[in-house]
């Protein structure tokens, strides 16, 4: 069944219009405790820095605590936390208000079960279900409280330190850690620096306002300068939930997921320690497929997505995957994609080689890639336009067979995603530029009701 609001990630939309206004999120909770416990329970409830989570937080609140579920309220915190903490407090579910990496205007709301993974398609479609029954209140004999619980963090904070080998320091790495204003900022400088590191924090003072806003993983250009300015080893940026993370070495150079996923697979490769295959996505880069093959390392190809990552991951038997974007599985560590865990793991392989991350990452080659967006009045698939089709097909037989494209519909914006790459960069760039027009040329018909 096609999810009417639930997306790769949970609910999201523009804050004020559907589906996120405050009375659809009281009937969303009213429908997740309905599916999620009901006969009672706990709920954990964490969110970003985005001045709308308070009202969002206040009518979850009310909708779970009418419903009878008792509620842990533990402010900002990144949204790997939320889904550790849920299964350490032993709640029946976890949720999450963000929006990730998109800008303050937008917000979202995603769950997690009680052992910290993410639902599945059929429990949001049971939720979606519930949503067009009355909002639910318990008898005052059975209505559920509602506690605060934000220096639980500590307890997360700790999870993360222990995620490296145990006795091991980062004394002497000099880190820049941007948190884009987000839910990390104050967990993950704090981390750090409890292992020892020197940090110079940036993208650590949120407004409510400000949040992605030129900085974090999705805008690493001011981590770029000032790695470079403080002369830092590393850089490490997160984006505004804390689940992505792109880091930058000491020469100022982006390092983006895939290449993270490199790193980390070449080191546990070589320790004995890489379990099944790596998984990646349609859209991770093909230097990264023959760098695994160059390996012997099997890797498979998952839909854009973490959680389609994880499903391929626990199919498979494998423990390690991830996103060009940044989304890091190492489900040897935790249940979900965990920015800052993610970014220690690379931090313990530098410590161990004695290696930076330029040399460490040096055995994968990108391909030259064209990622483009193109805003639409509604998402559609472009592989079943024919225009669209036409115009692929003509720029793949100029790779000749030594290159990719991708089309798909962004599953949280209204957006059409263009990914093309191949050995040629100038190829990649026209050819990215002639499908986009093809795209768009689509859009405009569609919204003059043309096609």
């Amino acid at each position: 069944m096609k999810s009417k609001y639930f997306g790769t990630d949970g609910v999201r939309g523009r804050v004020g219009t559907a589906p996120m206004t405050v009375d659809f999120a009281l009937r969303l909770a009213s429908a997740a405790a309905r599916v999620l416990a009901p006969n009672g329970g706990r709920v954990l409830i964490g969110k970003d820095t985005r001045v709308s989570g308070y009202m969002f937080e206040s009518a979850l609140e009310a909708g779970f605590v009418a419903a009878g579920v008792d509620v842990m309220l533990m402010g900002p915190l990144p949204t790997p936390g939320i889904a550790y903490m849920t299964r350490r407090l032993g709640c029946s579910f976890g949720v999450v208000i963000s929006a990730s990496h998109n800008s303050y205007e937008d917000n979202g709301i995603k769950f997690f079960d009680a052992m910290g993974s993410k639902l599945s398609d059929e429990v949001e479609a049971r939720i979606e279900k519930m949503l067009d029954e009355n909002v639910l209140t318990q008898q005052s004999q059975h209505l559920g409280k509602a506690q605060r619980i934000d220096r639980s963090r500590i307890q997360y904070q700790e999870f993360c330190a222990s995620t490296i080998p145990k006795g091991m320091s980062l004394k002497g790495l000099k880190i820049v850690i941007d948190c884009a204003n987000g839910a990390g900022y104050k967990v993950a400088p704090r981390v750090l620096a409890d292992l020892g590191a020197e940090i110079v924090p940036i993208g650590c003072s949120p407004n409510g306002r400000n949040i992605n806003d030129g900085c974090g993983s999705m805008a690493p250009e001011l981590l770029q300068l000032t790695v470079t300015g403080v002369h830092a080893q590393v850089g490490v940026a997160l984006d505004g939930d804390g689940d992505r993370v792109v880091m930058v070495d000491s020469l100022g150079r982006c390092v983006d997921g895939d290449q993270l996923l490199y790193l980390l697979a070449l080191a546990r490769h070589a320790a004995g320690e890489l379990k099944g295959p790596v998984v990646g996505t349609v859209m991770s880069n093909l230097g990264l497929e023959h760098a695994f093959k160059d390996l012997g390392i099997a890797f498979v190809r998952a839909p854009v997505g973490d959680r389609y990552v994880l499903a391929k991951l626990n199919e498979l038997g494998g423990t390690l995957g991830g996103e060009t974007s940044g989304h890091i599985l190492c489900l040897d560590k935790t249940t979900t994609g965990d920015g800052l865990v993610s970014a220690l793991q690379v931090l313990a392989v530098m410590r161990e080689s004695g290696s930076g991350l330029a040399q460490l990452t040096a055995g994968m080659r990108k391909y030259p890639q064209v990622l483009l967006n193109v805003r639409v009045a509604q998402r559609f698939d472009p592989s079943a336009e024919p225009r669209v089709l036409e115009v692929a097909q003509e720029v793949e037989r100029r790779f000749q067979g030594k290159g990719r494209i991708v089309l798909r519909a962004s599953g949280t914006e209204p957006l059409i995603r263009v990914m093309v790459e191949g050995y040629d960069a100038a190829l990649v760039k026209k050819g990215a530029q002639e499908i986009v027009a093809a795209v768009e040329a689509v859009a405009k018909a569609r919204v003059g009701g043309l096609s």
